[in-house]
């Protein structure tokens, strides 16, 4: 699965010229080896005015690397301020290196540090000093097969099958569903960062959460993947989600229901919300249904991102699956929901950071 992260640490102040001056030759040497280690070496440099200019050097891996893809080093410098990143895209090149770095997580860690010695070393050649501490970005993005394809056939099977599938509740009665009649009825609000009053912004946090919603990036990789058609509309969209919980692995299929945009009035308040709900499909160890939504108040500019859910355990399905939820789902599941709020703020917190890197560049 490729893999994107930024690791930024902001504004190291410059040395003088002279100082300056043995670190960047001593940097060009290790930048060399570094080259003929990962992989083909692209290198380009442009002046955007005449008191800021960016330095770039590109690798791409070669036959037989740990992994398989592309980094870039960026150096900015504008008055008085260095900022320099390590950017790259890339997936595990083989099996084993999948499984140390996605499944044990050993190779990730050593990348991260191997990163972060990277970057206080660049604050030490340059002679200066770290203000801000480094700002790490990490976004899975999901892909169409794995490296053999037969896990995702296997998937895309199952995935076909939900479609013979009925909803595994009254959905028509979802309204009269409360803790009185057993169910569990969830609500939760996580702030996300503020944009200007009116409207949603272009490119702002409002849009960068609906994305996420959208391609539903909302749980953690590590714990749930959604298999899904992404030509498919979205409502009506079919999703084959697959879970881990220690160490077992299991697929539960879901539906997308109603799909909406619109403006709506709070204690004589508006916002602007979009949203998006699925239902649970024969087969769930649930039952129930989940909205998700980003929310934009038009008078402050205020986002929310919130999150609805009816559920209960199945009354139908493997009776595995709904026994060890009866036992210990209703702790997991509200720490499931508390995962999502934060992921949600934390990746459009991202986005926003890589939007103003990108245009300071």
């Amino acid at each position: 699965m490729p893999r994107s992260y930024q690791v930024t640490p902001k504004h190291p102040r410059p040395a003088t010229s002279d100082t300056a001056k043995g670190s960047q030759t001593e940097a060009a040497d290790s930048l060399k080896e570094s080259q003929l280690v990962a992989g083909r070496g692209a290198f380009s440099f442009r002046q955007t005015s005449p008191t800021s200019r960016i330095e770039t050097a590109s690798l791409a891996t070669l036959q037989g690397h740990l992994e398989a893809g592309q980094i870039e080093f960026r150096a900015r410098a504008q008055h008085r301020v260095l900022e320099f990143t390590i950017e790259s895209w890339a997936r595990s090149g083989d099996r084993l290196s999948d499984l140390m770095y996605t499944h044990l997580r050993l190779a990730k860690e050593v990348q991260l540090h191997m990163w972060t010695s990277a970057l206080e070393r660049v604050v030490k050649l340059a002679g200066g000093r770290m203000e801000g501490g480094i700002v790490i970005t990490t976004r899975p993005v999901e892909t169409a097969r794995d490296s053999t394809g037969m896990t995702n056939r296997r998937a895309m099977r199952r995935l076909a099958d939900l479609k013979h599938r009925n909803v595994n509740f009254d959905a028509a009665r979802i309204a009269d569903f409360n803790k009185s009649t057993g169910w569990h009825v969830d609500d939760m609000i996580e702030p996300l960062p503020h944009e200007a009053s009116g409207p949603p912004l272009r490119g702002g946090a409002w849009e960068l959460a609906r994305r996420l919603t959208v391609e539903y990036q909302l749980a953690d990789p590590g714990v749930l993947r959604a298999v899904y058609r992404p030509d498919a509309p979205l409502e009506g969209r079919d999703m084959l989600l697959q879970i881990r919980f220690l160490g077992l692995r299991f697929a539960v299929g879901v539906r997308i229901g109603e799909v909406y945009e619109d403006e709506r009035e709070l204690d004589g308040r508006r916002a602007h919300v979009f949203g998006w709900a699925y239902r649970t499909l024969e087969g769930h160890f649930e039952q129930g249904e989940m909205h998700y939504q980003v929310w934009k108040w038009l008078d402050t500019g205020d986002i929310e991102f919130r999150l609805h859910a009816v559920s209960k355990a199945a009354e139908t399905g493997p009776w595995v699956l709904r026994t060890g939820f009866r036992l210990v789902g209703r702790s997991n599941q509200l720490r499931f929901y508390r995962q999502i709020c934060r992921r949600v703020r934390r990746l459009t917190e991202a986005g926003l950071e890589t939007q103003r890197v990108a245009k300071a560049a």
